[in-house]
């Protein structure tokens, strides 16, 4: 019974020992809030979040750079993207009440 007591505490003491290492080690989120003072700071993080979704959706950054030449020069592409960066600022402007 000593020698479980004994393992039990050893046992909580290595993890509570371990937890402040392992929470150090953790990457810092990305996108730690949808709130901006401003509304173009809002509009910069609509882009920043739009951006991030390409990257995040092509990986291949050779890919994504030879396609960049063809979406660049398509005003149907390029106004698919703008419609991209309204829906993010839409969420961000509603989060934030609309900087009122």
């Amino acid at each position: 019974m000593r020698q479980l007591l004994l393992i039990s505490l050893f046992s909580v003491f290595i993890f509570a020992a371990a937890t402040p290492a392992q929470a150090q080690d953790k990457p810092q989120p990305w996108l730690p809030s949808l709130i901006t003072e401003t509304p173009q700071q809002g509009f910069e993080l609509a882009v920043k979040l739009a951006r991030k979704g390409v990257t995040s959706t092509q990986s291949n950054k050779e890919v994504l750079f030879r396609e960049r030449d063809k979406y660049s020069n398509d005003a149907e592409h390029l106004m698919m993207a703008s419609q991209v960066i309204a829906l993010h600022y839409q969420t961000i402007a509603a989060a934030n009440n609309y900087w009122r």
